[in-house]
């Protein structure tokens, strides 16, 4: 086998492990997209939860682990 038709041999084949490597790295972004949307959708409960719990215009008489708001809230 003449060095150039190794070097062919060498190129076809790293061609189907970068095409595997593509696809792994396009299937771990789709879940990086997927595991961002649920912590974006996990935080927006959050603070509506917060502010169901504690209201800014209630502020001045919040109450510190007031547990009575946090349960009706849903965080605990």
């Amino acid at each position: 086998m003449s060095l150039r038709r190794i070097s062919e041999l060498y190129q076809f084949l790293w061609m189907f492990e970068s095409h595997a490597q593509q696809r792994l790295a396009w299937e771990d972004a789709a879940k990086a997209r997927i595991a961002r949307e649920r912590a974006e959708a996990q935080a927006a409960a959050q603070l509506r939860a917060m502010l169901l719990a504690n209201p800014s215009g209630s502020l001045g008489n919040a109450k510190l682990d007031d547990e009575e708001s946090l349960a009706r809230s849903g965080l605990l």
